[in-house]
């Protein structure tokens, strides 16, 4: 088991990132990175590598494990909804809000895609009818800085409403292959003289380790394709005067279809929810009937104490799970009454009307080593 060290953490590199920039934060700077290093640099580029975590790099041989600077942690849950929030506003899901990837918005009474800015049933958007910023009450920290900033993400969510709440003066640079990925980090850094921040987001190996798993050979394939474009963008950006960050927003971890509790075999914890599941499959949020919380809780430790560790939210809340400082006021709706977190590689999943079921070989979420810990590489240029 390993939680999240607030004190290195993504969290801390965002707080030095931020104070290289003259924004301050609440949490510690990372040590790793020191702001007066930073203010040095005319670009800072942040190349987020969704789903590359330390252990997996570490057992790599590669251009970016031979550089290596430290392993720090994610945030919890150890997810990209949380995670990337974290990159995007400096704080901690403590203050930004955003658990996982199904969340409850108790606003509009609807468990939520997030990011996508949608309903967990797909299809039904809230595009056009709801402003993000409505639901979200985290301001992205370039837009508390004067420096220009660039963001780069995939072109189906570089306009997405999330992206833009969250950067509404960063100039969006969309791509759709990973060559083009790269060459827009080159142009944003080479776009003018003047001193910049860029936010670079890569989401496909995740998505490989999804659909195949870690282990995968489609996965070391498309890491050894990012690691020799990195080396190839490092010859490009020589004596820009560029700090280029490397890292990640969690690790993953395999499992198989064995290691799958489904709610529909145990309709008896089911019944004792209110509503459907929220959060991830390694971590998950229960909404639990008040008459019914001494029979759920009897239930999950008498039949999935192999599988799962039941807490109450409040407790994770109380111990910093999310984060130190004051936490969000939306927070305590959007973690349940109950938290299952997921033992060894087992995940839980319930299912929606309609909707088809689905499996994923890799997962995030949850506390293991695999899942938590994310590498940081650095490159001054």
């Amino acid at each position: 088991m390993v939680l999240p060290d607030y004190n290195k953490s993504i969290v801390n590199l965002m707080s030095s990132v931020m104070s290289g920039f003259g924004s301050r934060s609440i949490y510690k700077n990372l040590e790793e990175i020191p702001s007066k290093e930073l203010k040095k640099s005319k670009n800072v580029v942040l190349l987020v590598i969704d789903g590359l975590g330390y252990n997996y790099l570490s057992k790599k041989s590669s251009f970016l494990r031979d550089n290596l600077k430290c392993r720090i942690t994610s945030v919890f849950p150890s997810t990209t909804a949380s995670a990337i929030t974290t990159f995007l506003t400096g704080t901690a899901p403590q203050q930004h809000g955003i658990t996982g990837w199904f969340m409850l918005l108790k606003e509009i009474g609807i468990v939520s895609r997030i990011l996508p800015f949608g309903s967990r049933i797909k299809g039904l958007s809230f595009r056009n009818k709801l402003k993000i910023g409505e639901l979200l009450n985290s301001v992205g920290f370039t837009d508390r800085i004067k420096e220009s900033s660039y963001m780069i993400q995939h072109k189906d969510i570089v306009n997405s409403d999330f992206s833009k709440a969250m950067a509404k003066k960063s100039k969006k640079l969309g791509y759709s292959t990973l060559d083009g990925f790269f060459r827009q980090i080159k142009k944003a850094i080479k776009s003018h003289n003047r001193r910049k921040y860029v936010y670079a987001y890569w989401p496909l190996f995740d998505s490989v380790c999804h659909e195949y798993g870690v282990n995968s050979w489609k996965a070391e394939k498309h890491f050894y394709e990012i690691d020799k474009r990195i080396r190839k963008l490092i010859k490009g950006i020589d004596g820009t005067n560029t700090t280029l960050i490397v890292t990640a927003d969690h690790g993953l971890i395999d499992t198989d279809k064995k290691k799958v509790i489904t709610l529909d075999d145990h309709p008896e914890l089911k019944e004792c929810l209110t509503l459907i599941l929220c959060g991830e499959p390694r971590t998950a949020y229960c909404y639990v009937h008040p008459s019914k919380a001494k029979k759920f809780e009897s239930y999950v430790k008498k039949n999935l104490n192999e599988c799962c560790t039941l807490y109450k939210s409040e407790y994770l809340l109380k111990n910093n799970y999310f984060g130190l400082f004051k936490p969000n006021p939306k927070l305590v709706d959007r973690i349940g009454d109950y938290i299952l977190v997921m033992k060894k590689n087992y995940i839980i999943k319930d299912s929606v009307l309609g909707q088809k079921k689905s499996f994923h070989i890799g997962n995030h979420g949850g506390i293991s080593a695999d899942e938590m810990f994310v590498p940081l590489i650095v490159f001054k240029l």
